[in-house]
């Protein structure tokens, strides 16, 4: 037994592994090396699981045989993963009425009876899969209970219940076999992230029976706080009791330790409490990990049944593995590396408790994590309003706009029913940590009867209360109970030990001084995109840039922007002093200019009024200035070329607010950026404009300051021709967002409709606007890196897109060695985790390929 791999007595020595036996065994073996008090156990591997589910078993004789003779059996299963389940845990496997005898003259007939009641009805529900209602009739209690569920199990399966020990054993083990192998079983499993081959170990362990004239029991201790990950005994103790039955019944349990609300084990058994303790505390230190253990007390002797990680909240996760590695347990790698990027999102935003009640009346795409509550407001308006009267509100659109932001800012989360992962709302909502749900074309939206109807049909009002769950992508009805965000020291910790591994930089996607101080806090190492455009929907600013737009010459449109040019420089001046003398990368203006003029009649006319202009001109220039296709029409450098007067404005603003921002510290050296690039002469054009600026504030000013001037590559054409491009430049930024959406030919506004099915039918492994898809953009982005250092060997390298926090596009981006990183703010601390990962990925396979 000891020698044969696949069924084998569980000793120190024996060969045993988490990927041929499974964890629960594979701990079995840690704690008999640790000299616990474990129940003799044998350990099937996944192969021996396998042939018993094709029905080649092992020598059960064999098996039974390492017990001692009057010895109950218990079978659990022992998987790769615990998160992927497996079938459940029988009991008292041995009981016949032989065993019974002995069993009521030592325990007395009402433990005895207990116990084999249980067997027997486990046995039929779990191993001959029979019907529970068949012991719908069993009302008595000890051994007339006993005999009705016999008579029951006999009744409807047509033969005695079975006698032989060995023979259960292997009904039991054939059973839970083929549970493992069955469709639901493996679709469940497959949902938490198993490969579809994973394998399925099982133990069988000599039963501590938990019931006895002594003190006798069962239950489970741990010594930290799920929720909380701060140290505390916490558990539950029942006594005459087996498996986790004290966690079923609330009622009887007693408490671990002392506890004025009740009776505790610690005052029950002093002496085994103590002991549990003891060997809590060694499991911890020896397995390097915080574990719930599962202990049987049978006659006063403790048993340690089996240890479990313990189960953790976002937030306890964090505090786990910072106080493993400053107890000297665990290194400091070894640390983040046991805190999933995820973890962090959920810590930065209130989530939707996992105990809540969920009402689900629609689902969209999880655009921006975190939750909340509030009443439906259809307009950016109706938003402002709710939030001057401070009621909470969410705002239903059917897709937002620039004109939105305002409104977006108001409003604690957003539901859309069209837009994709890097729609509008998405990118706005995670930049300013928004919950978002987007893309929900379930519901119906009916702005004119002002109604949310429901994916069931239910019908939602403006004013009725619904919660969004950003992190899910559900909407709900009503309000939901939340878990508020938590950020403490722990976490403060574990980025600092991300900052001093990782080896690629971190900025913060930031357009306005809140989302800078966002990034600062987040610990941004400066700002990677700034979207100039945003500061201009501001009611202040909107009817200047308006009357730009409709000025008529190029004089004209100069002496409106010098209006602009004071609320521009305060900025950036506000945004430079901020991020204190980190590099601060500014957008030039990108949008089509009809995006700021109003589509709906009303608004038309006050824009007429507004201007002094017959309602016929202006519904006639709005009319001229819109285009078949906006997002490849008059925008980005084309506007700098075609009207310079813009660029020459915002790039005054940002000299004259350098200089400003230099005179209480270091120098600020601003990065200016030329969106949608596609031409060397564009390039060209905006240079010569923009070098002229900068030489006639240094005249004006009479002081000197540097800047850097570089591209946002995202035309395949500019990634292309890089070389063409990089000479011109001090740095290239990958857009991600629009480089994906036109080397695919996709519309990632609308592109959700249809996402989900791609990726479920295979086309798409992963929706390209969430993860980088690093072979068809990846291939440009590489193409143009490669040609861009070629030409520029000194250019810096990033990506500003939405796939700059994701992990797995951030690894792409160290691999092809880029600079720096720059995601939405509250997605730094994601992204310097995951760069940390990485660095420390990288450290592990250099170790191991020595």
């Amino acid at each position: 037994m000891q020698n044969n791999p696949n069924t084998t007595l569980v000793t120190p020595a024996a060969p045993i592994a988490n990927h041929t036996h499974g964890g629960r065994a594979k701990c079995l073996q840690r704690l008999v090396r640790l000299d616990l008090p474990v129940p003799r156990t044998v350990a099937l591997s996944f192969d021996a699981v396998q042939r018993i589910a094709r029905g080649e078993m092992p020598d059960i004789q064999a098996i039974v045989s390492q017990f001692p003779a009057d010895a109950l059996l218990c079978v659990r299963p022992s998987s790769e993963d615990p998160d992927w389940g497996g079938p459940g845990a029988v009991l008292n496997i041995g009981m016949n009425d032989a065993r019974y005898s002995d069993l009521a003259a030592s325990l007395g007939e009402e433990a005895a009876s207990a116990i084999f009641t249980r067997f027997v009805q486990s046995y039929a529900v779990d191993v001959a899969r029979l019907d529970p209602d068949m012991f719908d009739d069993v009302t008595e209690d000890g051994a007339r209970g006993l005999q009705q569920s016999l008579y029951a199990y006999e009744a409807e399966y047509e033969e005695p219940f079975p006698s032989d020990p060995a023979e259960q054993l292997a009904a039991v083990l054939k059973s839970m076999a083929r549970a493992w192998d069955g469709t639901s079983a493996r679709l469940l499993r497959q949902a938490k992230g198993a490969p579809a081959d994973a394998g399925l170990g099982l133990v069988v362990q000599e039963m501590a029976l938990g019931v006895g004239r002594g003190q006798s029991g069962s239950g489970v201790l741990q010594l930290v706080n799920n929720e909380t990950g701060l140290p505390q005994i916490t558990g539950r103790y029942l006594s005459q009791s087996q498996g986790r039955d004290a966690l079923e019944a609330d009622s009887e349990a007693v408490y671990l330790s002392k506890d004025p609300r009740g009776t505790s084990l610690e005052e029950l058994a002093p002496e085994v409490f103590a002991a549990l303790k003891e060997h809590a505390a060694l499991m911890r230190a020896k397995l390097r990990e915080e574990m719930q253990v599962e202990f049987a007390i049978e006659d006063g002797r403790l048993c340690i049944l089996d240890g479990v990680r313990v189960t953790r909240s976002s937030q306890a996760a964090v505090r786990i593995a910072v106080r493993l590695a400053e107890d000297g347990i665990i290194t400091r790698a070894e640390a983040l590396m046991r805190v999933q990027p995820r973890t962090l999102s959920e810590l930065l935003h209130r989530q939707v408790s996992p105990d809540a009640r969920r009402d689900v009346i629609g689902r969209g795409i999880a655009a921006s994590p975190g939750a909340a509550t509030g009443q439906i407001v259809f307009t950016a308006s109706e938003a402002q309003a709710s939030a001057a009267r401070g009621d909470p509100c969410i705002l239903v659109r059917r897709e937002t706009s620039p004109e939105d932001i305002r409104g977006m800012h108001a409003a604690h989360a957003v539901l859309t029913e069209r837009g994709g992962i890097t729609s509008h709302a998405a990118v706005i909502g995670r930049g300013i940590g928004l919950p978002c749900v987007v893309g929900a074309s379930g519901m119906r939206f009916n702005r004119s009867k002002r109604q949310l109807i429901a994916e069931d049909g239910r019908v939602f009002e403006a004013g009725d209360v619904i919660t969004i769950d950003g992190t899910s992508g559900q909407v709900l009805a009503g309000a939901s109970k939340m878990r508020e965000a938590a950020l403490d020291e722990s976490f403060q910790t574990l980025m600092d030990w991300a900052d001093e591994l990782r080896d690629i930089d971190i900025r913060a996607n930031a357009d306005t001084p809140a989302d800078a101080r966002t990034a600062r806090n987040f610990a941004a190492q400066g700002i990677g995109l700034c979207r100039t455009e945003h500061m201009f929907f501001d009611s202040g600013r909107l009817t200047v840039m308006r009357e730009m737009i409709f000025a008529e010459t190029s004089q004209d449109r100069r002496a409106v922007l010098e209006r602009l040019l004071p609320m521009q420089r305060e900025d950036f001046t506000q945004l430079f002093s901020l991020m204190k003398g980190k590099p601060v990368c500014i957008r030039l203006f990108d949008p089509p200019l009809h995006e700021f003029l109003p589509a709906d009649r009303v608004g038309q006319r006050e824009l007429a009024e507004a201007l002094d202009l017959p309602l016929s001109d202006v519904t006639r220039r709005i009319s001229a200035m819109s285009e078949y296709n906006p997002m490849l029409g008059l925008r980005g450098v084309r506007l700098g070329v075609t009207i310079p007067e813009i660029y020459e404005m915002q790039a005054r603003a940002i000299f004259e607010a350098t200089l400003e921002a230099s005179k209480d510290g270091a120098a600020v050296v601003p990065e200016i950026m030329i969106p949608l690039v596609s031409a060397k002469r564009e390039v060209e054009l905006v240079k010569l404009s923009i070098d002229a600026v900068a030489a006639a504030v240094r005249a004006e000013q009479n002081k000197s300051f540097d800047y850097r001037l570089g591209v946002m590559v995202e035309t395949p054409r500019a990634a292309l021709r890089a070389a063409d491009i990089a000479p011109y430049c001090s740095f290239l930024s990958f857009g991600t967002n629009d480089l994906t959406q036109m080397a695919y030919g996709l519309s990632r506004d609308d592109a959700g409709r249809f996402m989900s099915d791609y990726v479920r039918q295979g086309v798409f492994s992963e929706d390209p606007f969430h993860v980088l898809d690093t072979e068809g953009v990846g291939e440009l982005l590489q193409v143009g890196a490669e040609r861009g250092r070629a030409a520029q060997p000194g250019i810096t390298l990033s990506i500003c897109g939405e796939h700059g926090g994701n992990p797995e596009s951030i690894a792409f981006c160290r691999d092809a060695g880029f600079d720096y990183v720059s995601c939405s703010p509250f997605r730094v601390p994601v992204a310097r985790l995951a760069a940390a990962q990485l660095a420390i990925s990288d450290q592990i396979s250099r170790s191991e390929g020595k």
